[in-house]
């Protein structure tokens, strides 16, 4: 049955894109499915962190393409529904790519803030190939992720790009040895590295990297941040925390004594 699934694991939600005998290929369902999921948890207060995975063999294998083939504008949008979903999240967003990352599927990985990437993982832009203009964004996400040059050699020669080669682009964050299983336990690891913050400190300073990110100065950053951090400052969850951090140095033991 193809399906989106979700699983908390403590303040982590684990999304996962389940249809293993079409390599998870993206269907207006699926599609509308995922950002479903993705509202879901963002709407829900005890989630810091979302892991996106595909079920093995494949990450994404790309949009269906009996859909791409019968679709307009509408319908093209319709299906860029998930992955843009995963890219408009308001909390951290980890992909764990453990197979073929292709076409849509190459959206949906480039989509998240951090990925990681397990031996067997693939990352095939392929919409050349198919007489297809890449579309979703990916011409922009890639560039941004790769840089030109090697945006190019994937978009416009076909270039493939294994785990290693991806590592290598600055396209992954880490590879991950082992199993399916191995690398999404990491994946869940990195992602409950946002637990620690407060949930609306991580999206105020998700939003900001967005913004920080198309400016062109140090001095433009300086100025953007420091009215959230300001805000940050007033707040009382730092009032808290600094208090708690006070309470455990005065408490220490006396190493003279």
């Amino acid at each position: 049955m193809a399906e989106i699934t979700m699983e908390r694991q403590d303040k982590v939600a684990v999304v996962t894109v389940s249809d293993p005998q079409r390599r998870n290929a993206l269907t207006l369902a699926l599609s509308e499915q995922l950002a479903a999921a993705i509202a879901e948890a963002e709407n829900d207060t005890g989630v810091h962190a979302v892991v996106i995975t595909g079920a093995p063999p494949a990450f994404c294998a790309g949009a269906d393409l009996s859909a791409l083939g019968e679709a307009a504008e509408a319908g093209l949008r319709a299906i860029y529904a998930g992955f843009l979903a995963v890219a408009d999240c308001a909390l951290p967003t980890v992909a764990a790519v453990g197979g073929a990352a292709v076409g849509a599927g190459l959206n949906l990985a480039l989509a998240a803030d951090v990925r990681l990437a397990g031996p067997q993982a693939r990352f095939d832009a392929r919409f050349l190939r198919l007489g297809i203009h890449p579309g979703g964004g990916m011409t922009w996400m890639l560039q941004r992720a790769v840089g030109p040059q090697q945006a190019a050699a994937m978009t416009l020669l076909g270039e493939i790009l294994d785990a290693d080669a991806a590592f290598g682009a600055g396209l992954v964050h880490r590879v991950v040895p082992g199993e399916h299983d191995d690398l999404l336990a990491a994946a869940v690891e990195a992602a409950a590295g946002a637990a620690a913050a407060p949930r609306d400190l991580l999206i105020t300073a998700k939003r900001t990297m967005g913004i920080t990110r198309a400016l062109d100065s140090h001095a433009e950053a300086v100025d953007t941040e420091i009215v959230a951090q300001v805000a940050s400052l007033e707040s009382e969850e730092f009032a808290a925390r600094l208090a708690a951090m006070r309470e455990r140095i005065t408490s220490r033991p006396d190493p003279e004594n």
